[in-house]
């Protein structure tokens, strides 16, 4: 669809997106099947210079800013969700040290510090196409920003890095696994690129979830891993000053929900012409429930988009939030309707409707804005002055 959103800019990154994205659906099933990484998919995005999508044009990227990336990432879930949910790992990193980290407060010093550090990440994706991941929960913590048990000791030329990360997408497949960590006796959280070869680092366990089967998201173990000083990405505090000033970074994982519900529309639509059952009154009325739903969760995150900001008011943290929530939500409830729609065969695998079903559930658990975060904040926000409990 269009909108003010899609400028002529964001519609030829799109483009770019939906000219690869058939070639990832015909591989979805499959990837689902066996709960692979999507090398090929992964493939793709390189030869169409998408892993540089939010990299500025001068320095060999698409010049994309966040709302741009928020568009493709919903194009991507159209054809694989599992590859739009992994790719949205490495873009986020992309965000913080450029779009965000540009707007931030800081110091000539913390501004040389970021700018060498976008030097080395952005030479490292456009020419030798380096994959970053953000590993950030450790199942301990709600919050993105409550602290971590992950720790950082200062060494010469570096970091000791020890800690555990869950859920670590693309553990087998990034270059740079981004983690957040600790300096005993500093309340300054760190990001830290953690090489994926790098001695200590150990990925466990088996990867064999509901559904986005595609993200390889297997637990990662680091013992006293080595971090090269220029490996430190955002200077010491600033991921802090990101959380607090631009929340809109963690609602990324949405804008593939979004896509996902858009797929689920497509199929059912092909499936009630095609079968010839789009005249009866029962199929109509859950067809008309389905886009109910699709439309309030598009609009109000294009809402949302339309009104990214440093510094949001609390207003529009409620209305990211609630943005979140009604898509988690409704995705699973959307991917029920086309169930009963599609009627009983939909069930059977390999049906489109199954697998984006049991992709579409796993969205309200994940981490740091899952649904009951924000649930759990939006009962409050509102009702309460600031400081009081």
């Amino acid at each position: 669809m269009s909108s003010p959103l899609h400028t002529p800019e964001r519609v030829a990154i799109i483009d770019k997106v939906a000219e690869i994205g058939p070639a990832m659906a015909a591989r979805a099933e499959e990837l689902d099947r066996s709960a692979s990484f999507p090398y090929a998919n992964w493939d793709d995005l390189k030869a169409a210079g998408l892993l540089a999508i939010c990299i500025p044009k001068e320095a060999g990227g698409l010049g994309g800013d966040f709302v741009a990336y928020a568009l493709a990432s919903e194009e991507l879930s159209r054809h694989c969700a599992s590859t739009a949910l992994t790719f949205n790992m490495h873009v986020a990193t992309t965000l913080l040290v450029g779009e965000i980290g540009g707007q931030l407060d800081m110091d000539a010093e913390a501004q040389e510090f970021l700018d060498a550090r976008r030097r080395l990440i952005w030479k490292g994706i456009v020419e030798e196409q380096h994959i970053h991941s953000q590993p950030f929960s450790e199942g301990a913590q709600a919050s993105a920003t409550a602290g971590y048990a992950t720790r950082a000791t200062p060494v010469a030329g570096g970091y000791r890095v020890s800690g555990k990360k869950i859920f670590a997408s693309l553990a087998g497949a990034a270059d740079f696994h981004n983690v957040l960590a600790m300096v005993e006796g500093d309340d300054r959280v760190r990001m830290l690129g953690v090489p994926h070869r790098g001695e200590g680092v150990e990925i466990i366990g088996e990867w064999d979830p509901l559904g986005m089967r595609g993200t390889d998201s297997r637990d990662m173990v680091m013992t006293e891993v080595f971090v090269p000083a220029e490996q430190e990405w955002l200077p010491p505090g600033h991921f802090n000053q990101s959380a607090d000033r631009f929340p809109y970074f963690f609602m990324t994982l949405s804008f593939s929900y979004v896509g996902l519900m858009r797929a689920i529309l497509d199929f059912t639509a092909d499936y009630l012409t095609k079968s010839g059952r789009r005249d009866l009154p029962m199929k109509q009325q859950g067809w008309a429930e389905m886009n109910l739903i699709y439309e309030q969760a598009q609009a109000l995150l294009y809402r949302v988009l339309g009104e990214v900001q440093l510094d949001p008011s609390p207003a529009q943290v409620r209305r990211a939030m609630s943005s979140l929530v009604t898509t988690m939500e409704g995705a699973p409830q959307m991917a029920s309707l086309a169930v009963r729609v599609c009627g009983g065969r939909s069930m059977l695998r390999p049906s489109f409707i199954e697998r984006a079903y049991r992709d579409a559930r796993c969205g309200a658990t994940m981490l740091p804005w899952s649904v009951e975060v924000c649930l759990e904040r939006l009962s409050r926000s509102g009702l309460y002055e600031d400081g009081e409990t």
